[in-house]
């Protein structure tokens, strides 16, 4: 690739499935940006829940500032702080991955029960290699955070231009909540990256991302839709699996910024 591309945004997701966080930088770590997915909700049975069956989670917004993550939902806010937690781990499993972890507080997960409407509590991994994610394409094993599986995802811009095109109702890249968009030149190229610099970072390519029903979860409604799932199973439907975004690893730790070029 000799066209010049460069970081257009970036993204962090504090709690596992609620909205993200726009920022102008990000610190790379192995497990992820820092203060990436390093929180999730556990259910009574401690099971993770997400907007796959809570739709409504994407109404959560946090917004992290002095050390402190603060929650608005609706006319309700609450905070805490990024580094309090109680000292009794919890055995949990994101999808096929065993992971510890420990809840915040419990004046924190009163706070979710109360607005979501069940009994759950909020929970942190604390440290790298409290989950360990095993890569079948690579053969080998990333410490990741409490993300679906990988530690990034990126996307490049022509890849939703290219969907857009194709829907009545266009959408934004919220839908596919990315860690870092970068500026293309062909829709989907981002599949075929290897190894790239961004920054002071090298990552590495690991596997085109397959998508489920949460991208059809309106972020800033909490209304699950049929699209752009169905669009995209027409075309990027690869051995039962929709594919948009690719899932990248970090071979070292330190920061990107937007505007940075992506070396190859």
């Amino acid at each position: 690739m000799n066209t010049i591309h460069v970081v257009k945004e970036i993204y962090i997701y504090p709690i596992k499935s609620l909205a993200g966080i726009s920022c102008q930088n990000a610190k790379a770590e192995e497990m992820g940006f820092e203060n990436d997915r390093r929180w999730m909700l556990l259910d009574a049975e401690n099971q993770m829940i997400t907007q796959r069956e809570y739709p409504i989670m994407s109404q959560f917004y946090p917004q992290i500032s002095d050390g402190k993550i603060s929650i608005s939902f609706k006319d309700q806010k609450h905070e805490f702080s990024t580094t309090e937690h109680l000292d009794i781990p919890i055995k949990v499993n994101v999808w096929d991955d065993q992971s510890e972890v420990v809840e915040v507080n419990f004046a924190t997960s009163k706070w979710f029960s109360e607005q979501l409407g069940f009994e759950c509590k909020l929970v942190k991994i604390m440290k790298n290699g409290d989950r360990k994610h095993e890569s079948s394409r690579l053969k080998e094993t990333f410490n990741v955070s409490l993300a679906d599986g990988y530690p990034y995802l990126l996307i490049g811009t022509e890849s939703l231009d290219f969907l857009n095109e194709k829907l009545e109702e266009k959408i934004t890249i919220k839908r596919f909540r990315p860690n870092i968009v970068i500026s293309t030149q062909k829709e989907h190229e981002e599949d075929d990256l290897d190894t790239f610099k961004i920054g002071e970072v090298q990552f590495k390519n690991v596997k085109p991302c397959g998508r489920c029903i949460m991208v059809n979860n309106d972020p800033q409604k909490g209304i699950v839709k049929k699209e752009p799932l169905k669009t995209l199973s027409k075309y990027r439907n690869v051995n039962n699996s929709v594919l948009f975004g690719t899932n990248i690893v970090s071979l070292n730790s330190g920061v990107i910024s937007i505007g940075d070029e992506v070396v190859f």
